[in-house]
């Protein structure tokens, strides 16, 4: 199972939030390049960068540090937040990014979202889907659809798309475990899906339920900031 590191950036810096609340916001460091580079130095292959700036303005604003940090690492980078515009994901490609991450969009304005498919390539995106009770979350976890994810997996595989990650709202940031049967339903409905893995990863335990459920790969944040997981453990 592929481990994905994450870093999340608010004014230039590595933070992290709660259950996507940025009123609890926590810096963990200044230099997000620092951080990339231990990854990378660790064995580590991947990294999903995450522009909360841009996530709650509505457009990309973080395209320096995914600049400094495809320059200057060799990570595979996946980039979301504020993705709104073909612009953006120009942007996104141009900076060094090997994988433009998507959500909201693809809830909002899925004709949109296609004509990226057809223009850039399926395999350019990372479909991210936020969700609570099995049903899809936008607008920072705030709105609830009654879009369920099954259906919405299927839609988009159906247009290419071959790598996902889910996040469980309930559990993202607070460290008590992720949604495993969530996960083991959508790995058993998808098995040609490269499903990633997001949130409530507490410990290593949690990476190994996850690998065996059959997910392909694991984002994990807070856990390794919080020293709950070594860079030494998952390599």
């Amino acid at each position: 199972m592929e481990i994905i590191p994450a870093i999340d950036i608010i004014d230039g810096k590595c933070v992290r939030l709660t259950q996507g609340d940025y009123a609890q916001k926590k810096i963990y460091n200044e230099n997000p390049l620092e951080v990339a580079v231990a990854f990378e130095d660790a064995g580590l292959q991947r990294l999903h960068l995450v522009d909360l700036d841009g996530a709650k303005a509505g457009a990309v604003k973080n395209w320096k540090v995914l600049e400094a940090l495809a320059g200057k690492t060799g990570l595979v980078i996946d980039f979301g937040g504020g993705i709104k515009t073909a612009a953006d994901v120009d942007i996104v490609f141009n900076s060094g990014a090997a994988l433009a991450t998507v959500g909201s969009i693809a809830v909002k304005d899925g004709p949109l979202f296609v004509s990226w498919l057809e223009e850039y390539g399926a395999d350019r995106f990372l479909l991210g889907a936020d969700v609570k009770d099995e049903k899809i979350a936008v607008s920072g976890w705030l709105e609830t659809t009654d879009r369920w994810i099954y259906d919405f997996i299927e839609e988009y595989m159906e247009k290419g798309v071959r790598q996902l990650f889910c996040t469980d709202v309930s559990k993202d940031g607070l460290l008590q475990g992720p949604a495993l049967d969530l996960y083991r339903t959508i790995v058993e409905n998808f098995p040609e899906l490269y499903f990633i893995a997001s949130g409530g990863v507490s410990g290593m335990e949690d990476v190994r339920q996850l690998a065996e459920a059959g997910c392909k790969g694991v984002i994990i944040g807070k856990a390794i900031y919080e020293g709950r997981i070594t860079l030494k453990e998952l390599c």
